[in-house]
């Protein structure tokens, strides 16, 4: 299916084979070890993720707005009350938050934030990487060059392969393997390239294994690898939950190699993901005749990068691995605390409809300032009004 890497394409920077890349390779120093949370803090920040109506890109605006979670914690009555909510949606106790902790702690999971040491460099760019992202195993894989394989659960022998050869080539590279711990595709990356390491990416909490037969392969892949998840313990993951677990495999990797993908699958879902995120989105063609293959030979039309061998994804990732990474700065407007004028708020919930439209196109027509905008949507999805989309895109609910 494909020939040995190491014979058909030069050798790759010796920093590539270390378990810790220098700058010469993935450059992680702009966030390596920049954040310790107290302990204080870090329940704070469980307690926040925790409460309702609080997602990743909700959690910045109210860390940024409010400088820590504990004085996000104590405005979230008013903030929703503001927005039209009838009454505070639940914040999540102390108790709850330590009990959460505690249990983590048992089972071997560290609750870590974006820059701490361990979690994903290229995940934490992004504007809603997990405050606290739940990681478990050897941790070091994790802040590697990483490369998300994927594809579809019902796959061919040749499908399965492929993912197999390619996992093995790139992991014998110095890239980790980063998938879904799915049927099919996901499980052929994962065994493939357990001795180098892989990551699995938990669609439920790290003590609810979906598919449960995959058990046993967390289990060993355990050993030189890692697994994340942004759940809590005991979740059971639901079917929405998976588009969220897909934006964390495509988050962490360089870019996303899809196998095999049907057409409105969830590989199709990680694929425009990955391409929101700026991640290179490879696909690897099939037989127009199998519909397994329907989806990737689309993604090829669409401009994804076409592979038939490791090489390929090598040669399109080592130019952005040379490139540092940092994490986004907040905006400084973003810090004031206010209460926007009633004027502007009815303005601004009166452009906002079921059909999601952008923060920019909101604060252009609205004429209020950036930050009376995102006040006001902060305030709206604090009452539970207010449903973010991919792309920056907002809508009422």
């Amino acid at each position: 299916m494909t020939g040995n890497i190491l014979a058909s394409h030069p050798p790759l920077p010796t920093p590539f084979g270390c378990a810790m890349l220098s700058a010469q390779g993935d450059n992680v120093d702009a966030i390596n070890n920049t954040t310790r949370l107290t302990d204080d803090e870090r329940m704070n920040r469980l307690r926040l993720i925790r409460s309702d109506n609080i997602g990743p890109r909700t959690f910045s605006s109210l860390l940024n707005h409010f400088g820590s979670a504990r004085a996000a914690l104590e405005r979230l009555p008013d903030l929703a009350r503001r927005g039209g909510a009838s009454r505070p949606g639940r914040i999540c106790s102390e108790d709850d938050a330590r009990a959460e902790l505690s249990g983590s702690q048992k089972i071997g999971v560290r609750l870590l934030a974006p820059g701490e040491a361990g979690y994903p460099p290229r995940l934490a760019m992004l504007d809603d990487a997990p405050p606290l992202l739940g990681v478990r195993g050897t941790l070091d894989v994790l802040i590697r060059p990483m490369i998300a394989i994927v594809g579809s659960r019902n796959a061919s022998g040749a499908g399965l392969k492929f993912a197999s050869q390619l996992a093995r080539d790139l992991s014998e590279a110095g890239f980790v393997i980063a998938s879904g711990l799915a049927r099919g595709i996901d499980q052929a990356a994962h065994r493939a390239s357990i001795t180098g390491g892989t990551a699995a990416v938990l669609a439920g909490g790290h003590d609810r294994i979906y598919p449960p037969e995959h058990e046993d392969l967390l289990a060993e892949l355990l050993h030189s690898g890692a697994a994340i998840s942004e759940m809590p313990l005991g979740h059971v993951p639901r079917a929405r939950d998976f588009p969220r677990r897909n934006r964390l495999i495509s988050g962490v990797a360089l870019g996303v190699v899809v196998v095999e993908a049907a057409h409105r699958s969830g590989s199709l879902i990680t694929a425009r993901i990955a391409a929101e995120q700026g991640r290179e989105v490879f696909a690897v063609p099939g037989s127009p005749l199998d519909p397994r293959a329907a989806g990737t030979n689309d993604l090829i039309k669409q401009g994804a990068t076409l592979i038939t061998q490791a090489s390929d994804v090598i040669d399109a990732v080592e130019p952005i691995m040379e490139r540092p990474i940092e994490l986004r700065e907040p905006d400084d407007d973003e810090r004031f605390d206010f209460e926007p004028e009633a004027s502007d708020r009815a303005c601004i919930v009166n452009l906002l409809g079921p059909s999601p439209i952008s923060l920019d196109d909101l604060i252009r027509m609205s004429g209020a300032s950036p930050t009376t905008v995102r006040v006001v949507l902060l305030e709206l999805e604090l009452a539970g009004r207010l449903e973010r989309h991919g792309g920056g895109l907002v809508s009422l609910i």
